[in-house]
Order: structure tokens, then C-alpha cells, then sequence
């Protein structure tokens, strides 16, 4: 064989060997595409499925079953006198006291006997059943009726068509969200309220109605059916309103400063690696925090918001901090240098030049943390906002309580058939006000947006 041919013959082996290696690394790539493909699509699905899941179980605690009774607001129960009205030699302390004397006198009214009344007019065997006609409406509707005495008591002696909210078990018989099946003795409702309430449905007095209820009202024990979100609401707005006035001014503060203005040494060094070390505590540390420092230290109320806010603002202060360095650090430096060079000092090439085109991923980080920050119940439950709350905080320093704990409350009610769709609507609202603060950070990221 001359050399010519084992020359051809060593190319040939080596183009065979090259083309082997060549498909089995478009092999591997191709596989490693599909299982990149294939680990998107099963987060997706999961994801998806955990969506479909809330919604499909919340989405129907929107509307509640409620009663439209026509309301006779008797004069012989109604027994009230006229609604205190100031006069000109009066003191204001005067007056505010026979204020709250006649509405102590209003809130000891049997209102519950109008609804009742109201009942038997549409329910022709009620007289039989007495006892059974106070479970037809929730408890927490007697509190209307005193509200619309309370507004306006020219309304004694007139009729007013209403629409009640029904009691909890009535709910979740007429939606179906309970064994039929079961013997009268295991069942939530007795056999005269089980007809009742199919008879009342099927006459299209008892209807399906959207739940102003659950936006409106507190949570409640004594009256499930009206329990609702408004403190719960309230409490995180605060919460929020806390962690923005404290942790994003202060995060970005010190970013700047280290980024910018901090000289090289053991001590800047040793306060971001701590930086970096707070981004990784857990949440549940800074809650302990809170409640041996905030609440045993310096006194603050307990289940507060205002105590609440500064625990978020110490665990979100990291984050707010790291991202706003990150993108600070991803300024080119040739605008830092172009500024000193025309004449700027060190104050001006920042705040004039480098901090407005991080504006869009500073507002990103912060926003991001703040969303971050509403979803945290671990280091609330230590700070006493697990507590019951049965009103809705006028400011940061009354007691209150947060959305995901009263997700985490009502999860373990013990009437689950009503609550379980209860707590998936209420996941529902964190899920919408989280992606709310997502969507407001990609809009800002994308309005301040600059190119250089």
C-alpha cells in the first residue's frame, strides 16, 4: 500500500472519528433541549394544576347564598327614642355622651325578631318550628338591621326589602358541599331546615349572590357566614405601607453608599458578608426578633401592624439592598467617568447620571422584596398576629391580623365545608395583590427603561 492510500485511509478514519463525536454531541445536546423543554413544561403543569385547584375551589366562595326578606321594622319592637341632636349651649363631651347612651339603647333591641317575623311570613309551617327559624339567617345580620337604625331611625315603621346573608350550613347544603347521604342525626342541618332551604331556593328567595361579605366584613366566630377579609386586608396595607417608608429607602440608602461611596476595607467587607448572611436567615428568626426586642424591649403593642412592618422591613432591608447594588454595579463605568470628566463631582456623577438609569431595577428589587414581604407568615404567627380580631384597624397600632395568617386560621376551622372554599378564596386575594406588585414592577421596569 503506498503512502498515498494510508494517508486517504488516516483522513478517512479521522473525518469518522470527528463525525461520531460531532452526532454524539448533537446527541447530548438535543437531549439536553428536551430535558430543559420537558423540566419548563412539567413546572408549568404543576403550576397550572395548583392554579386550577385554588380557583377552581375558591372562586365559588365569591357568592353566597342570601335570603331576600321584606323587613318590617315594628315600632313595638323597635322601641328607640329620637336620635340625639346638639344644640347650641351644648358641650361637645355632652353630646357625645347621649350619643353613645342612645346607641347602647338601639343595641339592646331584639332585631332578630324582624327576621324572624320576616320568616314566617314566606315560611307558612313556621310556628311549628320556632326554634329553627333563628338558624335560617346568620347571627351577624342583626347587626345590619341595628346599622340601618343606627344611619337612619326614620326607618321604624316602614318595610324593606333586604337580602340576607344565610347561615353557614344552609351555604354549603344548597352548593352541594356535603354528603346528602348521611343520616339526619350526622348531618349540620335538621330535616326542617334541609326543606326549608331547598323550598326557599326553588322559589328563588334564597339565591346565589356575590360576597360584598367577604371584602367588607372582620373575621367572625359567633357569625361564620359574615366572616370576612376587610381586617385581614387592612392589616397587610399597613404592613406594606411600613415596609415601604422603612425598608426601601434605607435598603437603597445603604446600597448607594457601599456601592459608590464606601472605601475598600475589613469593614465594608464585613458588612456585606453579613448583608449576604441576612438575605439567608429564615424568616421565623426575625420573628423572634420582633417579639423580644419590639414587643419585649420597647413595648409595642402586640398583633400590631406598625410591629409587623418593622419585622418585614429587617428581613426585606437585605434584599432591597443586593439587588439595588446588583444593578448599580451594572451601570457601564464609562458613565461614572464621563461625568468626572466634564467637571462633576463624585455627589453629582451619581445622583444625576448613574442613579436614574438604575432606576427601573431598583424599583424591580423593591417591589419584588415588598411582594416578598406580603407573602411571610412564619415571623408574624411570634408577634401575636395569629390572634382573633373581630374589628378592622383604623391605624398601625391597633390590633390586627394578616392575610396569609387568616389563611392559616381558616384552614383549620372546624367547619371545613364552608371555610375550605372560604380559605382558597381568600389565597385567591394574596395570589392577585402579589401579582399585582409583580406586574407594577415589570410596568416600571419597562417605563424607566434606558439604553446606552
Amino acid at each position: 500500500m503506498s503512502a498515498a492510500q494510508q494517508q486517504l485511509q488516516h483522513q478517512q478514519a479521522v473525518q469518522q472519528k470527528v463525525q461520531a463525536s460531532l452526532a454524539k454531541r448533537h446527541t447530548k445536546e438535543k437531549l439536553f433541549r428536551r430535558l430543559g423543554f420537558s423540566a419548563v413544561l412539567i413546572s408549568l403543569g404543576l403550576v397550572a394544576i395548583l392554579f386550577i385547584n385554588i380557583f377552581s375551589k375558591g372562586l365559588p366562595a365569591f357568592w353566597q347564598s342570601s335570603i331576600t326578606l321584606d323587613i318590617y321594622f315594628d315600632p313595638a319592637i323597635v322601641k328607640v327614642s329620637d336620635k340625639p341632636v346638639k344644640t347650641a349651649t351644648e358641650s361637645e363631651q355632652a353630646f357625645q355622651q347621649r350619643s353613645m347612651q342612645w346607641q347602647t339603647e338601639v343595641g339592646f333591641i331584639n332585631f332578630n325578631r324582624l327576621i324572624t317575623n320576616s320568616l314566617k311570613q314566606v315560611l307558612p309551617d313556621a310556628n311549628k318550628h320556632r326554634r329553627e327559624l333563628s338558624r335560617v339567617v346568620t347571627s351577624g345580620e342583626r347587626y345590619a338591621l341595628r346599622d340601618l337604625v343606627l344611619a337612619n331611625p326614620d326607618i321604624v315603621g316602614q318595610t324593606r326589602r333586604l337580602h340576607l346573608l344565610t347561615d353557614a350550613n344552609i351555604d354549603v347544603w344548597l352548593k352541594g358541599n356535603i354528603d346528602r347521604s348521611l343520616p339526619d342525626e350526622q348531618q349540620q342541618l335538621s330535616p326542617v331546615l334541609q326543606r326549608w332551604a331547598e323550598q326557599l331556593a326553588k322559589e328563588g328567595i334564597i339565591q346565589n349572590r356575590f360576597s360584598f361579605a367577604l371584602f367588607m366584613n372582620p373575621d367572625s366566630r359567633s357569625s361564620l357566614a359574615s366572616a370576612g377579609l376587610a381586617g385581614a386586608f387592612m392589616g397587610s396595607f399597613y404592613m406594606l405601607l411600613v415596609v415601604i417608608l422603612l425598608a426601601v429607602p434605607m435598603g437603597v440608602a445603604a446600597a448607594i453608599y457601599l456601592e459608590e461611596f464606601a472605601p475598600q476595607n475589613r469593614f465594608t467587607d464585613l458588612v456585606e458578608v453579613n448583608i449576604n448572611n441576612l438575605a439567608a436567615v429564615p424568616s421565623i428568626v426575625f420573628g423572634l426578633l420582633g417579639a423580644s426586642v419590639l414587643i419585649g424591649w420597647f413595648n409595642l403593642p402586640m398583633s400590631a401592624p406598625i410591629v409587623g412592618g418593622i419585622v418585614l422591613s429587617l428581613m426585606t432591608l437585605p434584599t432591597v439592598i443586593i439587588a439595588t447594588r446588583s444593578t448599580l454595579k451594572a451601570i457601564p463605568p464609562s458613565i461614572r467617568q464621563a461625568a468626572l470628566g466634564l467637571g462633576a463631582s463624585k455627589m453629582q456623577a451619581v445622583f444625576h447620571h448613574v442613579l436614574p438609569l438604575a432606576i427601573p431595577g431598583i424599583l424591580t428589587g423593591a417591589i419584588l422584596g415588598v411582594a416578598q414581604a406580603l407573602g411571610e407568615t412564619a415571623p408574624l404567627l411570634l408577634i401575636g398576629m395569629k390572634s382573633f380580631v373581630a374589628s378592622v384597624p383604623a391605624t398601625p397600632f391597633e390590633q390586627s391580623t394578616a392575610l396569609p395568617v387568616q389563611i392559616f386560621l381558616w384552614q383549620g376551622n372546624e367547619l371545613r365545608n364552608f371555610f375550605e372554599a372560604r380559605t382558597s378564596a381568600a389565597i385567591i386575594v394574596l395570589l392577585v395583590m402579589m401579582l399585582s406588585l409583580n406586574g407594577i414592577a415589570i410596568f416600571l421596569r419597562k417605563k424607566f427603561q434606558r439604553n446606552w
